[in-house]
């Protein structure tokens, strides 16, 4: 009798399966239409391909063409149609490899002797939709090294015998064939071609082989699929927003901030930006009071001995400027510093501490550089110059748990204020390229779990081998308004670099301890966060943040006196105002209000002067009447002060 497994499925229930038994398997002991719309299944957290076999006890939910998980495995699928459609136009073409993230897109790189076409297009997608019409079942195989080096040898796929030889020993190796197209992958892939409900290209490229511009040059098309058309439209809609609230296109219609090539990668940050870069520090700085942090300035250059002996320099070099003063100097000597924590521990060890002293919160505003290469330098997402809500905490062993819950505290509440309230929470653990005793890694991944476990607020998944080279971290990633996830705060737990810099404080009874050092952010890279921000609001920013929070439209000239006084009385209580005196008419001096998203236009005429009074329209919103002045500064006044998403 074969052996068996209990799976136990998403509403409680158990059912046991003989070992060996596959996703599609189960679905087909559930029911005929499961098995239909079937697409993959998802034991004890991780997705399998619907024909892999299983082998144990464990959590287990069926994934069909209706789940948020099924887009990713139509849009693998749907890579594997696309080069099926190349090599039925034009046999012979020999393929590389696809996409390792489907989430939105795929793509295929082809050895073709020319650049790919829009008429190309129309002719593939019309292949593509061909194939999946003819409902061909993905089949999966397992091979060994040489019985695929022979099937890729009689196909002609010289590239695919080269990514067979980068596959590591003992790795396993498979193969999916759909219809006569073979291809070496790891899946998974749906159960049929006619699961892809509907597909379009998007673009094409040349692209180098594995991404080196030393090898050959191929051709690229990038393409999309879904389970249905309605799908794709919302998709395409979605793509149309994005580019709408694109950072980018915001920052000069709003003028923001521009890039120049004088600085490649480096942002300027114009009067008007800068007002929101500022207000953003301003911010952490009123909350560092709260929470007991100590702001601090240090140096941008240092001597390459500090990078040496805080690991960096073994582990980070590749991503850093250095800065040789004379020509004649044979070897690096300083760096610009890509981080404040080992000037933070020179700061702490400069002078002697006691447990009394301790934590001790240190925030560091201070410029940042790292050398980001120029094919992943993207807006205001990825710079080469940038500060960050910057702080160390040194604390005693038993002080690490109060001071992560705390950082939540102070991180939840962040995010609440912009309007963050989807946050998600991960573990990352110990990476390939690490320094130190796995011991202490180990003790230090305990912790952080013991730290996240205590929460009954916070919810974690583990990334496995994502933590800094000095110690394991939690992040965090917040939702915005489009759907997507940014990797935003960070908390990281380090016990090695105190050692390196020999930290001590003295404990209770007279013995030199070791501190431990709490690395974080919660805004992170400054530069980022207002990226990211603009895009969550399309720059409908809350009126604290606004650089211009009033603007003032007389109706006339007669009451441009008037409207003067306004602002004046405006900026007496704090608030960033201006007066439109141009000689236009009232509608477009609305419209160019909305345009650079004011929050607050007040319209003053003869009949405002008169009684000190002004007309009242929030931004994108109609008229809101006529109001005393001292009611309307006061409304914007608590709306500003309370740093409000309210207008």
């Amino acid at each position: 009798m074969a052996e068996m497994i209990t799976l136990t499925l998403p509403d409680g229930s158990q059912r046991q399966v003989p070992t060996e038994t596959t996703v599609l398997d189960v679905a087909l002991s559930i029911g005929k239409r499961l098995a239909k719309d079937t697409v993959a299944g998802i034991v004890d957290g991780q997705l399998v391909d619907l024909r892999t076999p299983l082998t144990q006890d464990g959590d287990f939910r069926i994934v069909t063409t209706r789940d948020p998980e099924a887009g990713a495995i139509i849009r693998h699928s749907a890579e594997h149609v696309l080069a099926d459609a190349v090599k039925r136009l034009w046999p012979g073409t020999p393929i590389d490899a696809g996409r390792r993230d489907h989430s939105e897109k795929y793509q295929y790189d082809f050895r073709f002797p020319r650049a790919f076409r829009p008429e190309d297009f129309e002719k593939i997608e019309e292949e593509m939709r061909r194939i999946i019409k003819e409902d061909l079942q993905f089949q999966r195989t397992e091979a060994t090294r040489d019985e695929v080096a022979e099937v890729m040898q009689a196909r002609g796929e010289d590239i695919k015998l080269v990514r067979l030889e980068a596959i590591p020993e003992g790795e396993s190796i498979t193969l999916y064939q759909s219809g006569d197209f073979v291809d070496l992958c790891r899946g998974p892939h749906v159960q049929r071609s006619s699961q892809i409900g509907a597909v379009q290209l998007l673009e094409a490229s040349g692209a180098y082989f594995k991404g080196d511009e030393r090898n050959e040059m191929l051709q690229r098309i990038y393409g999309t699929a879904f389970a249905s058309k309605k799908e794709l439209n919302a998709y395409f809609e979605r793509l149309e927003e994005i580019k709408k609230r694109d950072h980018r296109r915001l920052g000069r219609e709003l003028d923001l901030f521009s890039f120049h090539q004088e600085a490649p990668a480096s942002p300027f940050f114009h009067p008007r930006g800068t007002i929101i870069y500022n207000a953003l520090i301003e911010l952490m700085r009123d909350k560092y009071l709260e929470y007991g942090y100590q702001e601090v300035i240090t140096p941008q250059i240092f001597d390459v001995d500090l990078w040496k002996r805080s690991g960096h320099y073994d582990n980070y070099r590749d991503d850093m400027f250095f800065a040789d003063a004379y020509e004649d100097v044979n070897e690096r000597t300083n760096s610009v510093k890509p981080m404040n924590c080992p000037s933070h521990c020179v700061l702490f060890g400069s002078s002697s501490h006691s447990f009394r002293d301790l934590p001790r919160r240190i925030a560091d505003f201070g410029r940042l550089h790292r050398y980001e290469r120029s094919g992943v330098v993207t807006g205001l997402t990825r710079v080469r110059t940038f500060s960050q809500d910057d702080a160390h905490i040194f604390c005693t062993t038993e002080q690490i748990e109060s001071e992560i819950t705390a950082l939540f505290d102070f991180i939840f509440e962040i995010y609440e204020l912009f309007g963050f309230t989807e946050v998600k929470v991960f573990l990352s653990t110990k990476p390939e390229k690490a320094m130190g005793d796995p011991k202490v890694w180990e003790h230090a991944e305990k912790v952080l779990a013991e730290c996240l476990g205590a929460r009954d607020d916070v919810e974690f998944s583990i990334k496995e081998g994502d933590g800094a080279f000095y110690g394991p971290k939690i992040d965090f990633d917040v939702h915005d308004a489009l759907g997507r996830d940014w990797q935003l705060a960070t908390i990281q737990l380090d016990f090695q670099m105190p050692e390196r810099f020999d930290l001590a404080y003295v404990d209770s009874g007279g013995e030199e301890k070791r501190p431990v050092m709490i690395h974080r952010a919660i805004l992170g890279s400054l530069e980022r966060f207002f990226a990211v921000m603009l895009e969550h609001f399309g720059g409908d920013l809350p009126a604290w943040l606004a650089p211009e929070q009033v603007r003032v439209l007389p109706i006339t000239d007669s009451v441009v006196d008037y409207a003067e006084k306004v602002c004046g009385e405006l900026r007496e209580a704090g608030l960033r105002a201006s007066v439109d005196q141009r000689n236009e008419k009232l509608g477009y001096k609305i419209r160019e209000g909305e345009t650079l998203k004011v929050p607050y236009l007040l319209v003053v005429g003869q009949r405002e002067a008169e009684a000190g009074q002004v007309a009242l329209r929030l931004r994108h919103r109609r008229d809101e009447g006529v109001h005393a002045l001292a009611d309307v500064i006061e409304r914007i006044g608590n709306s500003v002060k309370a740093r409000s998403l309210e207008l």
